[in-house]
């Protein structure tokens, strides 16, 4: 599972860079929580969650994202802003990915997938 969602983030890192992202961190670790990646787009900071699955048998990957885990991602967020000292627009995204055997079988980026 760890290696599954390593390969996920690598290829949300590449997705990202894209479409014009610029990464900030790559698992962003407070004592509440972490972020899988935090990006920039244009002026906006984007907390963005990936999921990735092998398969959908279980439902979309972006399905996992329930609302104890968005509240963890909030106040993780919060974190950092503070830390940041400034108010900046932000944005969470959540990536959707389903991986099967070194080939991506299927990305979804959900913009504004959530509000603060």
């Amino acid at each position: 599972m760890k290696i599954l969602g390593s390969k996920g983030e690598s290829l949300a890192v590449q997705f990202l860079k894209t479409k014009g992202y610029k990464i900030i961190s790559k698992n962003y670790k407070t004592s509440i929580g972490e972020i899988d990646i935090i990006a920039q787009d244009g002026e906006t900071v984007v907390f963005i969650e990936v999921k990735t699955r092998a398969n959908d048998s279980f439902g979309y990957p972006f399905e996992a994202v329930h609302s104890r885990k968005r509240q963890k991602l909030r106040n993780v967020a919060l974190l950092y802003l503070k830390k940041q000292g400034k108010e900046i627009p932000v944005r969470f995204d959540v990536l959707s990915i389903i991986y099967k055997e070194n080939s991506i079988m299927e990305i979804e980026h959900i913009q504004d997938a959530f509000e603060v």
